[in-house]
């Protein structure tokens, strides 16, 4: 199946796409796929049909694959026609599941999950009461789980439990967007764009950054909300000069009360972009937590993946962060990645947990549509990323690093998950909230997204503008939209602090 040619995926009686592409999507990770509901259009040299037909009792759900001109194969399951439809669609990929991990011979590690958090799933249960038998009884009979994963999703959701308890539902945490980079990674799927191209809108984009942060502020103040974390992402904060690095990070200072605050974070990231100077600033304002990312240590791994810097400037990096006082390190690194082997990985990841990082961020290379990695198609889906997935995991365990947040990802290479370690005691709040939904999330600049969680469970999203001519362009008018979250603080300010 090359790239650039679209499966046929016939739906009849049906409206399931969203998790029938979604099945395909375990099996076929750069595959694009062609929707109807046109029985003519199940026919040529591959294609795949899902149909659902009610008889006089029952509900017949039933799959048919045809891959590359070879026979056709085919599978059913009848259910009560009564069955709901979260059931009939559920049975019906699990139809379509068996049949593609027959033709294809891959077995998904995350079975039929195709969800991007699993671990909420193992939370609802323990919410329930049960044991972690009957939830581990319940997962494999429901999604068809590795046991390596499964166990690895119930140790996550154990060790959330002491901070999701303390979630201050009457706060709100504060996301800064910095969506600049200095290159573009060949695997990225972020709206970030390089310095090079975006130099020129960098003073009208900290002006329209700071703007947002005091309207955002005011509307704190305004409402009496209370900050819970602090959060600077992107992109690559550290593109930005020592100088405006400082501008925002005082102004967030001069419009939030940040006191009581129980983390902030800054992404110092790339180590070409981090500087004494600018750690310093970091540290100055009030940053109590920062990452320092290489994704390898193989230099010549890196060059494939567009970095500008050498395994030695991280580990350099990493070295002043300390020296200048930095207590609470995150480093990032990445399994799968072009023309790694498990050696590379294992003697990367070694290094890294030598120098003893109070966490450890094990990514699965993700193929987005949006990297240029997706253009190379298949090519990139056959690596040992399973291997030193399952690596890590022993790794990081024997060092002290307990996993604490977890979450997949669409086009992950072997179905393979994100997973955040930490030694007991430094667990990122903020990473365990953005899988939460449980506190609102206010976002400001360029592509952020704000989470609006309502008493009651009722959560909706605003979104800024994707790209930074437009939010400064568009400004006034995106602060219009500002307004929808109003309501949400008025309602979370009445809550007690935890």
């Amino acid at each position: 199946m090359e790239n650039d040619n679209k499966m046929p995926v016939v739906l009849i009686g049906n409206s399931f796409k969203y998790e029938v592409e979604a099945t395909c999507k375990l099996f076929f990770h750069t595959q694009r796929f062609r929707f109807s509901q046109d029985p003519e259009d199940a026919s040529g040299e591959e294609f795949i049909l899902a149909e659902m037909r009610d008889e006089e009792t029952q509900t017949l759900l039933s799959a048919t694959v045809k891959l590359a001109g070879r026979e056709a194969v085919s599978g059913e399951k009848r259910l009560p026609v009564t069955a709901e439809k979260t059931q009939r669609e559920h049975e019906l990929c699990r139809v379509l599941f068996h049949i593609l991990s027959d033709l294809t011979g891959i077995r998904p590690p995350w079975g039929l999950m195709t969800g991007i958090r699993p671990v909420k799933k193992v939370t609802e249960l323990m919410d329930r009461g049960l044991s972690r038998q009957q939830i581990e009884a319940e997962l494999t009979e429901r999604f068809e789980l590795a046991p390596d994963k499964l166990r690895l999703a119930c140790e996550t959701a154990i060790n959330q439990q002491p901070i999701l308890r303390k979630i201050d539902s009457g706060a709100v945490s504060l996301y800064v967007s910095i969506p600049f980079c200095p290159t573009r990674c060949s695997y990225c799927s972020f709206v970030s764009h390089s310095m090079d191209s975006a130099i020129k809108l960098m003073p009208e984009y900290v002006d329209a950054l700071c703007r947002e942060l005091r309207i955002i502020g005011g509307l704190i103040k305004k409402y009496g909300t209370r900050i819970d974390t602090v959060y600077f992402g992107g992109g690559t904060p550290t593109s930005l000069e020592a100088g405006d690095i400082r501008t925002i990070m005082e102004c967030v200072a001069e419009n939030f009360d940040l006191d009581k605050i129980r983390e902030y974070s800054f992404e110092a990231g790339r180590p070409d972009t981090i500087t004494e100077e600018k750690l310093r600033v970091i540290k100055e304002l009030g940053a109590t937590r920062i990452s320092v990312n290489t994704q390898t240590l193989n230099d010549d791994v890196l060059k494939v993946i567009g970095r500008r810097h050498s395994g030695a400037d991280f580990i350099s990096a990493f070295e002043t962060a300390r020296k200048l006082g930095f207590d609470n390190i995150n480093t990032d690194i990445i399994a799968g990645l072009p023309t790694e082997s498990f050696e590379s990985f294992r003697d990367s990841l070694d290094r890294v947990v030598d120098l003893s990082p109070e966490s450890i961020t094990v990514h699965t290379l993700t193929i987005k549509r949006s990297a240029s990695l997706f253009a190379q198609g298949n090519a990139n889906s056959h690596n040992p990323a399973a291997e030193m997935v399952s690596y890590s995991v022993d790794k990081l365990l024997e060092n002290g690093y307990l996993p604490y947040y977890m979450y997949r990802q669409k086009n992950t290479v072997d179905n393979l998950e994100n997973v955040g370690y930490a030694k007991k005691g430094f667990e990122s709040w903020y990473n365990i909230f953005i899988m939460d939904d449980t506190q609102t999330i206010i976002g400001a600049g360029c592509a952020a997204s704000t989470k609006l969680v309502f008493p009651g469970g009722r959560i909706e999203r605003v979104h800024n503008y994707k790209f930074p001519y437009e939010y400064i362009r568009q400004f006034d008018k995106l602060m219009e939209k500002k307004k929808e979250a109003e309501e949400c603080l008025q309602k979370i300010s009445s809550i007690p602090p935890k």
